[in-house]
Protein backbone atom coordinates (compact mmCIF):
# COMPACT_ATOMS: atom_id res chain seq x y z
CA UNK A 1 0.00 0.00 0.00
CA UNK A 2 1.08 3.61 -0.50
CA UNK A 3 0.62 5.64 2.64
CA UNK A 4 2.18 8.87 1.48
CA UNK A 5 1.74 11.29 -1.38
CA UNK A 6 3.90 14.04 -2.80
CA UNK A 7 1.48 16.62 -1.42
CA UNK A 8 1.74 15.46 2.18
CA UNK A 9 5.49 14.84 2.38
CA UNK A 10 6.75 17.31 4.99
CA UNK A 11 9.79 19.18 3.73
CA UNK A 12 12.46 20.71 5.94
CA UNK A 13 12.72 24.49 6.26
CA UNK A 14 14.04 26.16 3.10
CA UNK A 15 13.97 22.88 1.19
CA UNK A 16 12.64 22.80 -2.31
CA UNK A 17 10.92 19.64 -3.51
CA UNK A 18 13.53 17.16 -4.69
CA UNK A 19 12.98 14.03 -6.69
CA UNK A 20 12.97 11.15 -4.21
CA UNK A 21 15.12 8.93 -6.40
CA UNK A 22 17.95 10.32 -4.34
CA UNK A 23 17.01 8.71 -1.04
CA UNK A 24 13.80 7.93 0.75
CA UNK A 25 12.95 9.76 3.96
CA UNK A 26 11.04 8.69 7.04
CA UNK A 27 9.38 12.11 6.77
CA UNK A 28 7.70 10.91 3.57
CA UNK A 29 6.52 7.57 4.89
CA UNK A 30 3.55 8.76 6.86
CA UNK A 31 3.58 8.73 10.62
CA UNK A 32 6.69 7.01 11.88
CA UNK A 33 6.44 5.03 15.08
CA UNK A 34 8.19 6.39 18.11
CA UNK A 35 11.80 5.34 18.08
CA UNK A 36 12.18 2.53 20.61
CA UNK A 37 14.99 2.57 23.12
CA UNK A 38 17.93 0.44 22.07
CA UNK A 39 17.78 -3.07 23.46
CA UNK A 40 20.06 -4.03 26.31
CA UNK A 41 23.28 -5.48 25.01
CA UNK A 42 26.07 -7.49 26.51
CA UNK A 43 29.34 -5.90 27.52
CA UNK A 44 31.09 -4.17 24.67
CA UNK A 45 34.30 -5.69 23.44
CA UNK A 46 37.55 -3.82 24.12
CA UNK A 47 38.21 -3.02 20.47
CA UNK A 48 39.83 0.20 19.39
CA UNK A 49 39.12 1.66 15.95
CA UNK A 50 41.54 0.41 13.34
CA UNK A 51 43.30 3.24 11.51
CA UNK A 52 41.62 3.97 8.20
CA UNK A 53 43.41 5.53 5.23
CA UNK A 54 42.95 9.29 5.38
CA UNK A 55 43.95 12.16 3.15
CA UNK A 56 45.51 15.32 4.60
CA UNK A 57 44.43 18.49 2.83
CA UNK A 58 46.28 21.72 3.64
CA UNK A 59 44.51 25.04 4.07
CA UNK A 60 43.12 26.25 0.77
CA UNK A 61 40.59 28.51 -0.92
CA UNK A 62 38.33 27.11 -3.64
CA UNK A 63 35.23 28.03 -5.59
CA UNK A 64 32.29 26.21 -3.98
CA UNK A 65 28.96 25.59 -5.68
CA UNK A 66 28.10 25.90 -9.33
CA UNK A 67 26.21 28.02 -11.82
CA UNK A 68 25.73 24.95 -14.04
CA UNK A 69 22.69 25.47 -16.26
CA UNK A 70 21.40 21.94 -15.61
CA UNK A 71 21.70 22.05 -11.83
CA UNK A 72 18.56 21.05 -9.97
CA UNK A 73 16.39 24.12 -9.34
CA UNK A 74 15.87 24.79 -5.67
CA UNK A 75 18.76 22.64 -4.48
CA UNK A 76 20.91 25.62 -3.59
CA UNK A 77 23.91 24.55 -5.65
CA UNK A 78 24.77 28.17 -6.40
CA UNK A 79 25.92 30.79 -6.52
CA UNK A 80 29.61 30.10 -6.97
CA UNK A 81 31.48 31.63 -4.02
CA UNK A 82 35.05 31.58 -2.69
CA UNK A 83 35.42 29.45 0.42
CA UNK A 84 38.57 29.25 2.52
CA UNK A 85 39.20 26.13 4.59
CA UNK A 86 41.62 25.37 7.37
CA UNK A 87 43.71 22.23 6.96
CA UNK A 88 41.82 19.02 7.66
CA UNK A 89 41.91 15.27 7.14
CA UNK A 90 39.21 13.16 5.51
CA UNK A 91 38.72 9.45 4.98
CA UNK A 92 40.04 8.22 1.66
CA UNK A 93 36.87 6.14 1.23
CA UNK A 94 33.41 5.78 2.71
CA UNK A 95 33.10 3.69 5.87
CA UNK A 96 32.75 0.07 4.78
CA UNK A 97 30.65 -2.77 6.11
CA UNK A 98 33.79 -4.25 7.66
CA UNK A 99 34.55 -0.96 9.42
CA UNK A 100 31.01 -0.61 10.73
CA UNK A 101 30.91 -4.22 11.90
CA UNK A 102 33.98 -3.57 14.04
CA UNK A 103 32.29 -0.50 15.52
CA UNK A 104 29.15 -2.45 16.38
CA UNK A 105 31.20 -5.28 17.88
CA UNK A 106 33.14 -2.79 20.01
CA UNK A 107 30.24 -0.66 21.21
CA UNK A 108 27.03 -2.67 20.88
CA UNK A 109 25.56 0.17 18.82
CA UNK A 110 22.06 -0.48 17.49
CA UNK A 111 21.22 1.55 14.39
CA UNK A 112 18.04 3.53 14.03
CA UNK A 113 16.92 1.25 11.20
CA UNK A 114 17.15 -1.67 13.63
CA UNK A 115 15.31 0.26 16.33
CA UNK A 116 12.51 1.35 13.98
CA UNK A 117 12.46 -2.15 12.54
CA UNK A 118 12.35 -0.87 8.95
CA UNK A 119 14.42 0.89 6.32
CA UNK A 120 14.04 1.78 2.66
CA UNK A 121 15.27 -0.53 -0.09
CA UNK A 122 15.23 0.19 -3.82
CA UNK A 123 12.76 -2.11 -5.58
CA UNK A 124 15.37 -3.56 -7.92
CA UNK A 125 17.27 -4.95 -4.94
CA UNK A 126 14.33 -7.01 -3.71
CA UNK A 127 13.88 -10.54 -5.09
CA UNK A 128 10.66 -10.63 -7.13
CA UNK A 129 9.49 -13.82 -5.48
CA UNK A 130 9.82 -12.23 -2.02
CA UNK A 131 8.40 -8.78 -2.79
CA UNK A 132 5.00 -9.36 -1.13
CA UNK A 133 6.68 -10.96 1.87
CA UNK A 134 9.24 -8.23 2.46
CA UNK A 135 7.65 -4.95 1.41
CA UNK A 136 5.42 -3.26 3.99
CA UNK A 137 4.83 -0.02 2.10
CA UNK A 138 6.09 2.18 -0.73
CA UNK A 139 6.35 5.92 -1.24
CA UNK A 140 3.53 7.14 -3.46
CA UNK A 141 5.80 9.84 -4.90
CA UNK A 142 8.46 7.24 -5.69
CA UNK A 143 7.04 3.70 -5.56
CA UNK A 144 10.45 2.22 -6.27
CA UNK A 145 11.31 3.02 -2.65
CA UNK A 146 10.10 0.12 -0.54
CA UNK A 147 9.83 0.10 3.24
CA UNK A 148 11.22 -3.28 4.25
CA UNK A 149 10.92 -4.71 7.74
CA UNK A 150 14.25 -6.05 8.90
CA UNK A 151 16.35 -4.14 6.37
CA UNK A 152 19.42 -2.79 8.11
CA UNK A 153 23.16 -2.43 7.72
CA UNK A 154 23.92 -6.16 8.04
CA UNK A 155 20.81 -7.27 6.08
CA UNK A 156 20.68 -4.60 3.37
CA UNK A 157 17.84 -6.19 1.38
CA UNK A 158 15.96 -7.40 4.41
CA UNK A 159 15.78 -10.79 6.13
CA UNK A 160 17.80 -13.44 4.35
CA UNK A 161 20.35 -11.02 2.89
CA UNK A 162 23.81 -10.39 4.29
CA UNK A 163 26.98 -8.39 3.86
CA UNK A 164 29.28 -11.43 3.76
CA UNK A 165 30.27 -10.78 0.15
CA UNK A 166 30.17 -6.99 0.54
CA UNK A 167 32.59 -6.24 3.35
CA UNK A 168 34.47 -3.76 1.14
CA UNK A 169 31.25 -2.00 0.06
CA UNK A 170 30.12 1.17 1.83
CA UNK A 171 27.87 0.54 4.80
CA UNK A 172 24.25 1.56 4.09
CA UNK A 173 21.03 1.89 6.09
CA UNK A 174 22.80 4.25 8.48
CA UNK A 175 21.16 7.45 9.65
CA UNK A 176 22.98 10.71 10.30
CA UNK A 177 22.76 9.90 13.99
CA UNK A 178 24.35 6.48 13.42
CA UNK A 179 27.12 8.09 11.37
CA UNK A 180 27.83 10.57 14.15
CA UNK A 181 28.01 7.74 16.69
CA UNK A 182 30.60 5.94 14.56
CA UNK A 183 32.55 9.17 14.06
CA UNK A 184 32.66 9.84 17.81
CA UNK A 185 33.93 6.30 18.46
CA UNK A 186 36.66 6.73 15.85
CA UNK A 187 37.76 10.12 17.22
CA UNK A 188 36.51 12.01 14.20
CA UNK A 189 33.37 13.77 13.01
CA UNK A 190 31.46 14.15 9.77
CA UNK A 191 32.88 16.55 7.18
CA UNK A 192 31.23 19.88 6.67
CA UNK A 193 29.67 20.28 3.26
CA UNK A 194 32.48 22.66 2.27
CA UNK A 195 35.16 20.18 3.36
CA UNK A 196 33.41 17.36 1.53
CA UNK A 197 33.03 19.33 -1.70
CA UNK A 198 36.59 20.60 -1.71
CA UNK A 199 37.94 17.10 -1.11
CA UNK A 200 35.64 15.60 -3.77
CA UNK A 201 36.72 18.08 -6.43
CA UNK A 202 40.18 16.54 -6.34
CA UNK A 203 42.04 19.77 -7.01
CA UNK A 204 40.05 20.70 -10.12
CA UNK A 205 38.18 24.00 -10.18
CA UNK A 206 34.57 24.24 -11.32
CA UNK A 207 34.59 20.97 -13.25
CA UNK A 208 31.36 18.96 -13.34
CA UNK A 209 33.02 15.77 -12.07
CA UNK A 210 36.10 14.99 -10.00
CA UNK A 211 37.96 14.11 -13.25
CA UNK A 212 36.64 16.76 -15.67
CA UNK A 213 33.49 17.69 -17.55
CA UNK A 214 32.68 14.39 -19.27
CA UNK A 215 30.90 11.65 -17.34
CA UNK A 216 32.51 8.73 -19.18
CA UNK A 217 35.55 10.03 -21.09
CA UNK A 218 36.38 7.83 -24.07
CA UNK A 219 33.62 5.48 -22.91
CA UNK A 220 35.42 4.70 -19.64
CA UNK A 221 33.24 4.43 -16.55
CA UNK A 222 34.72 6.29 -13.58
CA UNK A 223 31.87 5.97 -11.09
CA UNK A 224 28.91 3.81 -10.13
CA UNK A 225 25.68 5.42 -11.33
CA UNK A 226 22.55 4.13 -13.05
CA UNK A 227 23.01 2.84 -16.61
CA UNK A 228 19.85 2.40 -18.68
CA UNK A 229 16.34 3.73 -18.13
CA UNK A 230 15.52 4.79 -14.56
CA UNK A 231 13.85 3.22 -12.62
CA UNK A 232 12.99 0.17 -14.71
CA UNK A 233 16.15 -0.95 -16.50
CA UNK A 234 19.67 -0.88 -15.11
CA UNK A 235 22.07 -2.46 -17.58
CA UNK A 236 24.88 -2.34 -14.99
CA UNK A 237 27.22 -1.45 -17.84
CA UNK A 238 29.60 0.06 -15.28
CA UNK A 239 29.79 -3.34 -13.59
CA UNK A 240 27.35 -2.77 -10.74
CA UNK A 241 23.58 -2.75 -10.32
CA UNK A 242 23.76 -1.64 -6.69
CA UNK A 243 26.67 -0.66 -4.43
CA UNK A 244 30.23 -1.39 -5.43
CA UNK A 245 33.43 -1.85 -3.45
CA UNK A 246 34.78 1.52 -2.35
CA UNK A 247 37.88 1.03 -4.51
CA UNK A 248 36.08 -0.14 -7.64
CA UNK A 249 36.96 3.05 -9.54
CA UNK A 250 40.07 5.26 -9.61
CA UNK A 251 40.64 7.88 -6.91
CA UNK A 252 40.34 11.58 -7.62
CA UNK A 253 43.26 13.99 -7.64
CA UNK A 254 43.28 14.20 -3.86
CA UNK A 255 43.32 10.43 -3.48
CA UNK A 256 39.66 10.06 -2.47
CA UNK A 257 37.68 7.04 -3.61
CA UNK A 258 33.96 6.77 -4.35
CA UNK A 259 33.05 10.46 -4.12
CA UNK A 260 30.69 10.24 -7.09
CA UNK A 261 27.80 7.78 -7.20
CA UNK A 262 27.76 4.53 -5.20
CA UNK A 263 26.22 5.96 -2.00
CA UNK A 264 25.12 9.33 -0.75
CA UNK A 265 27.27 10.60 2.12
CA UNK A 266 26.06 12.46 5.18
CA UNK A 267 27.64 15.82 6.00
CA UNK A 268 27.65 17.65 9.32
CA UNK A 269 25.64 20.68 8.13
CA UNK A 270 21.99 21.41 8.58
CA UNK A 271 20.30 21.93 5.22
CA UNK A 272 19.92 25.41 3.76
CA UNK A 273 19.66 26.93 0.29
CA UNK A 274 20.53 30.45 1.41
CA UNK A 275 23.96 31.23 -0.04
CA UNK A 276 25.58 34.38 -1.43
CA UNK A 277 28.63 35.14 -3.52
CA UNK A 278 30.39 36.61 -0.49
CA UNK A 279 33.63 34.88 0.57
CA UNK A 280 33.33 32.49 3.52
CA UNK A 281 35.82 30.85 5.87
CA UNK A 282 35.25 27.37 7.29
CA UNK A 283 31.45 27.52 6.86
CA UNK A 284 29.50 25.24 9.18
CA UNK A 285 25.97 25.63 7.76
CA UNK A 286 23.01 27.09 9.65
CA UNK A 287 22.78 26.64 13.44
CA UNK A 288 19.57 24.62 13.34
CA UNK A 289 17.20 22.84 10.98
CA UNK A 290 15.15 19.74 10.31
CA UNK A 291 17.42 17.98 7.82
CA UNK A 292 21.08 17.37 7.09
CA UNK A 293 23.06 17.72 3.88
CA UNK A 294 24.02 14.70 1.78
CA UNK A 295 26.56 14.81 -1.05
CA UNK A 296 27.90 12.65 -3.84
CA UNK A 297 24.91 10.96 -5.47
CA UNK A 298 24.42 7.21 -5.57
CA UNK A 299 24.11 4.17 -7.81
CA UNK A 300 20.53 5.29 -8.50
CA UNK A 301 21.44 8.64 -10.09
CA UNK A 302 20.76 9.08 -13.80
CA UNK A 303 20.67 12.16 -16.02
CA UNK A 304 17.12 11.38 -17.14
CA UNK A 305 15.79 11.81 -13.62
CA UNK A 306 18.37 13.60 -11.50
CA UNK A 307 22.02 14.39 -12.12
CA UNK A 308 23.29 14.81 -8.58
CA UNK A 309 26.44 12.75 -9.17
CA UNK A 310 28.57 15.93 -9.18
CA UNK A 311 30.68 17.47 -6.36
CA UNK A 312 28.55 20.63 -6.31
CA UNK A 313 25.26 18.73 -6.23
CA UNK A 314 23.47 18.27 -2.95
CA UNK A 315 20.33 16.94 -1.36
CA UNK A 316 19.01 16.50 2.17
CA UNK A 317 17.31 14.03 4.46
CA UNK A 318 16.05 13.88 8.01
CA UNK A 319 18.72 12.70 10.47
CA UNK A 320 16.79 9.54 11.41
CA UNK A 321 16.33 8.39 7.80
CA UNK A 322 18.15 5.45 6.24
CA UNK A 323 18.10 3.68 2.90
CA UNK A 324 20.04 1.25 0.76
CA UNK A 325 21.98 4.08 -0.89
CA UNK A 326 23.05 6.22 2.09
CA UNK A 327 26.47 5.95 3.73
CA UNK A 328 29.16 8.30 5.06
CA UNK A 329 32.85 9.01 5.56
CA UNK A 330 34.57 10.80 8.44
CA UNK A 331 36.77 13.86 8.70
CA UNK A 332 38.80 15.53 11.38
CA UNK A 333 41.49 18.08 12.14
CA UNK A 334 44.74 17.95 10.27
CA UNK A 335 46.75 14.95 11.40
Amino acid sequence: MNTSSSSDMPLPHEAAPTKPCCAASRAGAGASPALPSPPASGPAQALAPEPRPTVFLPAATFLMGTDYAHANPGDGEGPVRPVSLSAFSIDASPVTNADFARFVHATGHVTEAERYGTSFVFQGQIPEDRYDELVEDTLAAAPWWCLVRGACWHAPQGPGSSIDARLAHPVVHVSWNDAMAYAAWSGATLPTEAQWEYAARGGLEQKLYPWGDELAPHGRFLCNVWQGEFPFLNTAADGYAATSPVDAFPPNGHGLLSVTGNTWEWCADFWSTDFSRAPARDPQGPPAGDARVMKGGSFLCHASYCNRYRPAARTMNTPDSSASNIGFRCAGPAR
